[in-house]
């Protein structure tokens, strides 16, 4: 059973804590508290030199020492803190800083409200199981025979046909009934190769309608998108060794993955509000009367400072947008400074949770947005942003490439 060590404060008082145990249960998984008896929390705050006002904190920093001195027998770690404390958001960081640069253990930090359900956190917990149960599929470097991979999100299914290390065909449209789309998908990916359904090595699944799918089709890999989109992601970009960093702004949520030598090895994902998704771009474009695909090349010939959109929220941001156009800004200025806002909220958000590792790439449908994409690079100081070739469909590569590694497994 994988063991996931917590490191909390205040889950028993708000009544998360059955909830956390639920989610990790669900996968397999067994949550652990690590002991630290007053001396040691002492003695390990001492050593951690960061100071904090709390006792719950400071028993936080002491059950971080305990799993780096190895006091505590961890597969992997959980980090959660009370998104009402600002205290406690500095010092989740540092905490989750400290196990990076001390263990080769993955980390999945969170911030939990009261009425946190296991629901919420079920992708997380996948994840942190399936990185130690799957370690050795995540570490395949090269996809073999014939594939399917399925990634039923949250606005798109895609689909991907793989060959030998190659892409052979591609599905794409709108999810609206999840059987019927990943139906059309697969009709897209298999036409014009000559093979049929039933030629198929291995079918991969991902995604929010992953187990939907995986059951009506009978797949032999059914894996959470966090992993998933992140092997897709180096596999792609041909970075499958050192370190790099997984950029996925969605639909629904936003993914920022770090991985090391193909590993992922910590993630943060969700956000405050759809203000920071790709929800908001299309609606954006919408009012701006262009396509999706069309606003990333109007966002170039703009200059977002001319504009003001930063709310959180949705409703807001589009109320801040309509706004702007009636006081006669462009439609380029405004949709740069759409970009921009949501670039600046995953940073805000997302990305000062995680180090960032260079290369960033960026993934997911929105990465076709080049006008976002410049926003990313110009937030984090002008770094280069890998975008792969068939970036949109990660997910479903990376299902592909990780179900032809199942057939190992089995005959083993």
């Amino acid at each position: 059973m994988v063991k996931i060590a917590q490191i909390s404060c205040g889950t028993d008082y708000s009544g998360v804590q059955k909830e956390i145990e639920k989610a990790a249960r669900t996968f397999g998984a067994e949550i652990v508290i690590p002991e630290a008896d007053l001396d040691y929390i002492d003695e390990a705050y001492e050593k951690f030199g960061f100071n904090c006002a709390s006792s719950s904190l400071k028993l936080m920093i002491a059950r971080a020492m305990s799993i780096v001195e190895g006091k505590t027998d961890a597969d992997a770690v959980f980090i959660a803190t009370c998104f009402r404390c600002a205290e406690g958001a500095l010092v989740r960081n540092e905490i989750r800083r400290f196990i990076q640069q001390n263990t080769r253990l993955p980390v999945v930090t969170y911030s939990f409200t009261e009425r946190t359900k296991a629901d919420e956190l079920f992708i997380r917990m996948e994840a942190l199981s399936t990185i130690v149960a799957r370690k050795s599929i995540l570490a395949r470097e090269k996809q073999e025979g014939l594939t399917l991979g399925i990634d039923s999100g949250s606005t798109t299914t895609k689909v991907v046909l793989m060959e030998d290390n190659e892409v052979i065909g591609t599905g794409w449209l709108p999810t609206t009934d999840v059987i019927g789309s990943a139906e059309k998908g697969i009709e897209e990916a298999l036409a014009g190769t000559g093979y049929t359904i039933k030629d198929l090595d291995g079918i991969g699944v991902t995604g929010y309608g992953r187990l939907t799918i995986g059951k009506h089709y009978g797949a032999d890999l059914i894996q959470e998108e966090l992993s998933v989109n992140s092997k897709g992601a180096v596999f792609l970009a041909d970075h499958q060794k050192g370190e790099a960093t997984v950029l996925d702004i969605g639909g629904m949520d936003n993914k920022v993955i770090t991985v090391n030598d193909g590993i992922p090895d910590n993630f943060t994902m969700g956000g405050i509000c759809a203000g920071a998704s790709g929800r908001f771009l299309e609606i954006t474009a919408r009012r701006l009367g262009v396509e999706i695909d069309e606003l990333g090349s109007l966002a170039m010939k703009g200059d977002y400072q001319k504009a003001m959109l930063n709310s959180y929220c949705i409703v807001f941001g589009i109320q801040d947008l309509v706004t702007a156009l009636a006081a006669g800004v462009s439609r380029e200025d405004a949709a740069a400074a759409a970009c921009h806002s949501v670039a600046e909220q995953v940073y805000e958000q997302q990305l000062q949770e995680i180090d960032v590792r260079e290369p960033l790439i960026q993934v997911g449908g929105t990465s076709l947005i080049e006008g976002l994409v410049k926003a990313v690079s110009d937030i984090l100081g002008g770094i280069d942003v890998i975008v792969p070739p068939y970036s949109q469909h990660i997910g479903a590569v990376g299902a592909a490439l990780l179900v032809s590694g199942m057939k190992d497994i089995s005959e083993g």
